[in-house]
């Protein structure tokens, strides 16, 4: 994640530069890294994302257009409301130039939106839904690595050809889930499988257990994470308490890093060999 963001801002600079003949602002180029700094993405980005940012900064030279480059940091703690608030100061007040990261997808919808009223660049690192570059797309928007659209290629595409042809999804209750959800039913069914049903569950969620238990109780052969974060961790590892994988269904996270996969150890369910594969889907 934090590379991602580095190279990143290193295209955003670029872009500001190309952009105009002289930076927006009398004071240089303003960067502002809008991310959930102490919430259930705070690993996934936080703090770390903002030293990155300046990692790229350094990379570049520290300016562009003979104007000083500087990094500015705000926690939108999940909220579309106070990340528009404070993206909303920073581009009227502040003289921010464009605006990255964007975790939760809530928070970039509504941050891309107004960031093409104010004809300001930003660049999504942090969020997943495919509506960024689909029905939500404007010429000052970019998003940058992966979609929901990829993810469920790539992991629903795989497990339906490999037999797991039944789903269930446990989905956040916001915009990223919804997207991770449809997407991935679409390429299911397009590939000959079947959605047996779905269950959400609010962004944060401490207590999975009557979700875990519908999702159990639907017999899928998957049942499909449409979460991330802190949210898929705590999903697997209550998971684990029912005997979910080991009872023989399939629990992909359609959104994991391999670090937060590799901090479960064998612990959530899953031994070395065929029992691995059945924890993520692979």
């Amino acid at each position: 994640m934090h590379f991602r963001l580095l190279t990143a801002a290193l295209a955003a600079t670029a872009l500001v530069s190309i952009g105009a003949a002289a930076p927006a602002t009398a004071q240089g180029v303003k960067i502002g890294i809008l991310n959930d700094q102490s919430g259930v993405y705070a690993d996934y980005g936080g703090k770390g994302s903002v030293e990155a940012a300046k990692m790229a900064v350094e990379d570049f030279g520290g300016e562009v257009l003979g104007q000083k480059i500087e990094i500015v940091s705000a926690d939108h703690q999940n909220k579309p409301d106070t990340a528009i608030s404070i993206a909303r100061k920073w581009y009227d007040v502040d003289g921010v130039d464009m605006i990255t990261e964007l975790t939760t997808s809530s928070v970039a919808l509504a941050v891309q939106d107004l960031s093409k009223e104010k004809k300001k660049i930003d660049i999504v690192v942090g969020a997943a839904t495919s509506r960024i570059t689909g029905d939500a797309c404007t010429p000052y928007g970019f998003h940058w690595a992966f979609d929901t659209h990829a993810l469920a290629v790539g992991t629903g595409g795989a497990l339906v050809k490999a037999g797991g042809d039944t789903w269930f999804f446990l989905t956040a209750d916001y915009a990223f889930g919804y997207s991770l959800e449809k997407d991935t039913s679409e390429v299911v069914e397009a590939n000959g499988g079947k959605v047996l049903g779905s269950v959400r569950h609010p962004l944060n969620s401490s207590d999975f257990s009557s979700f875990l238990l519908q999702a159990q109780s639907s017999k899928a052969k998957v049942i499909g994470l449409a979460n991330a974060g802190l949210d898929t961790a705590n999903s697997i590892k209550q998971a684990s308490e029912f005997g979910i994988v080991q009872g023989g269904q399939k629990m992909p996270g359609l959104l994991m890093t391999l670090p937060k996969f590799n901090g479960f150890g064998f612990k959530a369910g899953a031994r070395p060999g065929a029992d691995r594969s059945l924890l993520l889907g692979s």
